[in-house]
C-alpha cells in the first residue's frame, strides 16, 4: 500500500527533527523534506542538512535557493517604506518566515500531498504565518504540526529522539539564533523578561573593528547598489557585503519589544547591521528628494505594509496596492549617503544627490531667500493663517 505523503518544513534542529521520526514511525507517513535557504546559510551548512535528512529518513529533501527572490519581493519594499517596527526592528525573522513559507507552499503543490507540517511551537507567531500560507496555496492539504499539538518540551522531544536511537548533538545551546538575509534573531534567558541586555559573547557577530571607517553607500531608484565605490549587479549581494563590513563594529545590535500575533508580548535581541544602515542611509535621501507629503503619506503606508507582513498577512492584495505606491516614491532616490563607522555605533555625515531638494539656488534654512522677497512672505503668512485668525476673532468671547 502506497504511503500518503507529508511535505515537511525542514531545518535539521531539534524540533523538525522530532517531526521527521513521528511523522514517519508514528503516523506512517512518506516524507519530503524541504529547506528554504533566504541568505542564512552556507554551501557546507546545506549539505550537512541534506546528509542529515537523508539520515533521519525522508523519502526526498529539496533545497530551495530563495534568497535573489526575497530580496526582490520583500526586502526591497521595507527598505522602500524605511520599515522598522516599534522604530527598532527591522523585521529580519518576519519577513524570512513568510517568504520561506510561501517557497515550500509552491514546492509542495507540485508533489500533491495528503499532508503539510511544521515544527513551530503554539507559543510563537511563525505557527501562524505557516499556517495561513499553506492553507492558501495547498487547501485540501492538512496542516501537522506536532510539537505544536502535542504541546511538547524541549527534554520530551530529546527523550523520544533518543530512545529512536538518533545520533545528534542534543546539547541545549544558551541561546537560540536564526540568521538570514536581513538579519541575525538572538533569544536567551535575558530576554525571557522586560529586563536584561544580551551578554557579548550571545552575538553572533564579536566587535574585532576599533578604529574608525568612513562608508558610502549609493542608491538608484532606492535601492542599494554601491558600497564604497563598488557597484553590486544585484542589491542582495550589496547587503552581504555591508554586514561584513558593519557587523564587526557591533552595529545594528539591539533588544525589540512587540506585539506578537497571538496577543502577547515579546522580547528578542537581534543583530542587524546591513539593514540599519541601508534604511537610514535610504531615509536621509528621502529627507532630501522627496516632497513633505510624499514622506508624510509613504510612512502611513509603510508602518500598515510592516504590520501586516509581521503578522504573515503578505499574500493580502491590498500589499500589491501598497508595494505600487512605495515603487512609485523611488522614482528619483537615488544618490549617495556617507558614514561614519565606529565602535557599537555609527555617525551619518549627510547625503550627495542631484535631486537633492535643498539646494541654495532657492535659499539657505535661517540664512538667505533667494526666490522670494520678505513681502512675499508677509501676503503667503496672512493668508495661510486667515481662517485660524477668523475663527478667533468670531469666538474670542468664548476663548
Amino acid at each position: 500500500m502506497n504511503k500518503k505523503k507529508v511535505v515537511l518544513a525542514y531545518s535539521g534542529g531539534l524540533d523538525t527533527s522530532y517531526c521527521v521520526k513521528y511523522l514517519s514511525e508514528e503516523r506512517g507517513l512518506e516524507i519530503h523534506s524541504v529547506l528554504v535557504n533566504t541568505g542564512g546559510f552556507s554551501q557546507k551548512e546545506l549539505d550537512e542538512v541534506e546528509k542529515r535528512a537523508y539520515a533521519m529518513g525522508v523519502t526526498s529533501h529539496k533545497t530551495i535557493e530563495e534568497t535573489s527572490n526575497y530580496y526582490s519581493s520583500v526586502i526591497k519594499y521595507l527598505i522602500f517604506g524605511n520599515v522598522l517596527k516599534n522604530s527598532t526592528y527591522p523585521l529580519s525573522v518576519s519577513a524570512e518566515r513568510v517568504s520561506q513559507a510561501m517557497a515550500i507552499a509552491k514546492y509542495a503543490k507540485t508533489l500533491n500531498p495528503e499532508y503539510i507540517a511544521h515544527g513551530s511551537t503554539g507559543a510563537g507567531n511563525d505557527q501562524v504565518r505557516f499556517d495561513m500560507i499553506f492553507q492558501t496555496y495547498l487547501p485540501d492539504a492538512e496542516i501537522i504540526t506536532p510539537i505544536r499539538d502535542m504541546r511538547l518540551s524541549r527534554e520530551e522531544e530529546i527523550a523520544y529522539l533518543q530512545s529512536k536511537g538518533v545520533d545528534m548533538d542534543f546539547s541545549k545551546s544558551a541561546y537560540s539564533i536564526n540568521k538570514g538575509l536581513w538579519g541575525t534573531s538572538v533569544g536567551g534567558k535575558e530576554t525571557l523578561s522586560s529586563k536584561g541586555y544580551l551578554p557579548e559573547e550571545a552575538w553572533p557577530t564579536q566587535v574585532t573593528k576599533t578604529v574608525e571607517e568612513d562608508l558610502e553607500l549609493g542608491f538608484v531608484k532606492g535601492e542599494l547598489k554601491s558600497i564604497n565605490g563598488k557597484e553590486f549587479t544585484h542589491s542582495f549581494e550589496a547587503i552581504q557585503a555591508l554586514e561584513k563590513i558593519a557587523a564587526p563594529f557591533g552595529i545594528g545590535r539591539d533588544i525589540h519589544v512587540g506585539d506578537t500575533i497571538i496577543g502577547i508580548k515579546g522580547r528578542v535581541g537581534f543583530e542587524a547591521s546591513a539593514a540599519i544602515l541601508t534604511i537610514k542611509a535610504h531615509q536621509a535621501l528621502e529627507k532630501h528628494i522627496l516632497t513633505k507629503w510624499q514622506i508624510y503619506w509613504k510612512d502611513q503606508v509603510a508602518a500598515f505594509y510592516g504590520n501586516w507582513l509581521h503578522e504573515g498577512q503578505f499574500m493580502d492584495p491590498v500589499m500589491r496596492d501598497l508595494e505600487s505606491m512605495m515603487e512609485s516614491s523611488q522614482k528619483f532616490v537615488t544618490g549617495k549617503a556617507f558614514f561614519k563607522l565606529l565602535p557599537y555605533r555609527y555617525q551619518l555625515i549627510g547625503i550627495e544627490s542631484e535631486h537633492d531638494l535643498m539646494s541654495a539656488k532657492f535659499g539657505n534654512y535661517g540664512e538667505m531667500n533667494n526666490a522670494w522677497t520678505g513681502d512675499d512672505v508677509k501676503g503667503f503668512a496672512k493668508i495661510f493663517g486667515n481662517q485660524s485668525a477668523i475663527y478667533h476673532q468670531v469666538n474670542q468671547e468664548n476663548d
